[in-house]
């Protein structure tokens, strides 16, 4: 079940409609991007998607390399590289890097709890 949040969540970001994604957030999520900002709260991070879903045009983005730190009943924890290309301002601009999500089930459902996106290592 967790492996298929992953998928979900990854299908849904390629679409860049947040009523795709708004399912799979926490009311009380936390999402760090790798440039260091901090969105805390669903309509934060909705905002800080859409924003970014605006500027970025026909994004790709993966996720790879899942490696689990702890399943359990009620909660999961995760490290994965993840990688995007788009276009802004008419130029293909790409980015990777590393990140730690925390999902929760929430009444029989995963959901992002916190995620934590950074550069990868040097």
């Amino acid at each position: 079940m967790t492996e298929r949040f992953i998928k979900k969540y990854e299908a849904a970001l390629a679409t860049q409609k947040w009523i795709n994604i708004d399912p799979l957030i926490c009311e009380t999520a936390s999402v760090t991007f790798s440039d260091g900002t901090v969105h805390i709260g669903k309509s934060k991070i909705k905002a800080a998607f859409e924003r970014n879903f605006s500027i970025i045009k026909s994004e790709k983005y993966s996720i790879e390399n899942v490696h689990w730190l702890r399943k359990e009943e009620y909660f999961a924890v995760y490290l994965f590289k993840f990688s995007w290309t788009g276009i802004i301002s008419g130029k293909e601009i790409s980015g990777k890097g590393i990140g730690t999500s925390t999902i929760i089930n929430e009444n029989g459902q995963w959901k992002l709890l916190a995620e934590h996106l950074g550069q990868p290592p040097k």
